[in-house]
């Protein structure tokens, strides 16, 4: 849950700075450079998350690293996450932003969730749907999880909606236990 709040804090910090200085896309690029960096090298972020590392030691590797290869806004979004110990949510801020860029491209983005794969035709009427109720084009992640037994489970931003069977199962048993029997 901290996580995810500190990322909606940060991200929305830097979004706003970003849009104020016109520069949303060459951050957003930024932000996607720096999280391949880390990907591809997990030390980088074992670095930068270890709490007996003098902070001056993280300032100047992320200079050395990013000093040139980022504009001015991106590198001092970095430091400011380092001088205030929250670096080690930056996938989850990259993240964050990345999704605040998709909205205001009119993107949204959906994960849902069912029992078996979707057909390609229960893919276009959710997508069509959840267009519908966000009006935004949306991408959808597909995953398989069979312990829903059937239905579908969508998480749309921030938003959960829970259609499936077990769901419904567990709704039932809940109202069942309330039933008192004479």
């Amino acid at each position: 849950m901290l996580a995810q709040e500190v990322a909606k804090k940060y991200a929305n910090a830097l979004f706003d700075s970003a849009i104020a200085h016109s520069s949303m896309d060459t951050v957003h690029t930024d932000l996607e450079d720096i999280a391949s960096v880390a990907k591809f090298d997990s030390s980088l972020m074992k670095f930068l998350n270890t709490p007996n590392v003098a902070e001056t030691a993280k300032v100047q590797l992320i200079q050395n690293i990013f000093g040139e290869r980022v504009q001015r806004l991106s590198l001092e979004f970095l430091l400011v996450m380092i001088e205030k110990k929250r670096i080690a949510y930056l996938p989850e801020v990259i993240d964050e932003f990345t999704r605040l860029v998709e909205a205001k491209n009119g993107i949204g983005r959906a994960t849902i969730i069912t029992a078996i794969p979707l057909d390609e035709s229960q893919r276009s009427a959710l997508r069509t749907k959840l267009s519908a109720k966000t009006s935004l084009k949306i991408t959808m992640e597909e995953k398989v999880d069979r312990s829903i037994i059937g239905g579908v489970i969508v998480i749309l931003h921030n938003e959960i909606i829970d259609g499936s069977i077990q769901h419904g199962l567990d709704l039932v048993e809940e109202q069942l236990s309330k039933v008192r029997v004479h």
